[in-house]
């Protein structure tokens, strides 16, 4: 059930805080699927570097804040029930242990954290392009969500701001997308499988069970 519904302009109706969502157009209607942010009874794996540890140590406090206010259970640091702590040295390391971490498919989902700051160098570049593409063909590969919580950034002044400050802990939010996916994941699992529909139905009908439009009556004119 949804929190609320906030209608806009031209008939779209938005709705925030459930698992599925209608969203109603002036031609069309259509149901789409959403991950809610209830944690409890997954299990959640959580990367973080030591590199940069004076911003990264706060991403990883709001991380773990973020998954309790979603009902993850944690008897409290160090000793984790539902929550999985791995330390890396830096965040190049990042995408390797989040794989490994993946393969087990022991976890709802990975959350990656750390901090890379731009310095005088190519170094910045090259790590950035690495820790992304890493993560995210882990994701990929493995099925199992990633969440991206590396901060990229030019100033650490940029970095303190997105660890607990002005814009926010990026670990924190790095955490929901967590839950959220992971829940996702699960809602898509559940629907039949689009390959074997396909086969069973003429493309027509696919398309007339996904989309239905509303046909207006015709006016009748006397004559």
């Amino acid at each position: 059930m949804r929190d609320f519904v906030a209608k806009l302009p031209g008939g779209t109706r938005i709705g925030v805080g459930g698992e599925r969502v209608a969203h109603n157009t002036t031609d069309l209607d259509y149901v789409a699927l959403e991950g809610d942010l209830c944690g409890r009874g997954k299990r959640f794996a959580i990367v973080v570097s030591r590199f940069n540890a004076f911003i990264t140590e706060r991403l990883l406090a709001g991380a773990i804040d973020g998954l309790v206010k979603c009902g993850v259970v944690v008897y409290g640091e160090p000793f984790f029930k539902d929550i999985e702590l791995v330390r890396v040295p830096g965040s190049f390391e990042i995408p390797s242990a989040a794989r490994t971490l993946a393969e087990t498919q022991k976890y709802d989902a990975i959350i990656c954290l750390g901090c890379l700051l731009r310095g005088d160098t190519a170094h910045y570049d090259v790590i950035v392009n690495e820790v992304t593409r890493g993560i995210g063909q882990s994701a990929q590969e493995t099925g199992v969500p990633h969440a991206f919580g590396v901060l990229t950034c030019d100033t650490l002044e940029q970095a303190i701001d997105r660890a607990g400050l002005k814009m926010g802990n990026k670990g924190f939010e790095a955490a929901l997308a967590a839950v959220e996916m992971a829940n996702l994941k699960t809602a898509i699992s559940g629907q039949p499988s689009a390959h074997k529909s396909a086969r069973s139905r003429p493309p027509s009908a696919i398309n007339k069970s996904k989309i239905r439009k509303r046909t207006r009556p015709s006016k009748k004119h006397k004559h």
